[in-house]
């Protein structure tokens, strides 16, 4: 169904309000955002900005929600780039299309992965939840399918402690749906990798590597390599 003239401006508005919190987030990180201050660069008075956004959480979770599905977008666009039946090339192109989203989008990054916003709760369920699944599948689906068609060597079941195979279930389940036939060993290797992949874009976004490097990227690229090798990805996939 067509959406009306009054849906299409307040969806504009939605938008125009996002924008305006994106350089307060930019200008003076998180915790400087406020309802006050966007609904006065807009030009509206406070009671008006309420309309569109009832309290300061909403608007920090319509932020952190479009934060995550933008970083989705670009995952998918370099991983549709590569062949389909590249599934190693894929995953390595998505792995460099998070960093360098990350790397272009600091206060962004911050925002979704970092310290929360002082008095900010994030909901555990609805569109940002739905984000972080969809960021989640991204990620792997590929590493998944990469197992099933040339299986790597993964932890055995049995040394998995029975509280973290149900936390890694779940995570499968949200990702693959409850079908899913992902053995807990692939699950629990695509975590480790996770937080090292993580571990590396967040040093390097939060500047933390410069007593050390001065260039983060060769490390990165050594990193993904000796992960690449993990999974039995051929050299010329990196």
């Amino acid at each position: 169904m067509p959406t009306t003239r009054r849906e299409r401006m307040r969806d504009a508005t939605l938008l125009e309000i996002k924008e305006v919190a994106r350089e307060h987030l930019r200008a003076h990180g998180p915790s400087g955002i406020s309802l006050r201050g966007i609904a006065r660069d807009l030009g509206m008075t406070a009671p008006a900005l309420y309309r569109y956004y009832a309290s300061l959480d909403d608007l920090l979770t319509a932020m952190i929600e479009t934060y995550t599905n933008e970083i989705c977008d670009a995952m998918e666009a370099a991983r549709d780039a590569m062949p389909a039946d590249d599934l190693g090339g894929r995953l390595v192109a998505v792995t460099r299309a998070f960093r360098r989203w990350s790397l272009d989008h600091r206060p962004e990054f911050a925002m979704v992965f970092g310290a929360p916003v002082p008095g900010y709760t994030e909901p555990e369920e609805g569109g940002v939840h739905q984000a972080g699944g969809r960021m989640g599948a991204i990620f792997f689906t590929l590493f998944f399918e990469l197992w099933r068609r040339q299986p790597f060597p993964v932890p055995p079941d049995e040394e998995i402690t029975p509280a973290l195979r149900r936390q890694l279930r779940l995570f499968a389940a949200a990702c693959c749906g409850e079908d899913d036939d992902a053995p807990l060993g692939v699950i629990r290797l695509f975590a480790a990798s996770w937080v090292r992949l993580y571990g590396l874009v967040a040093i390097e976004v939060f500047g933390h590597m410069h007593f050390m490097l001065e260039d983060m990227e060769p490390l990165f690229e050594a990193e993904l390599n000796d992960l690449a090798k993990t999974i039995g990805l051929e050299k010329g996939s990196v």
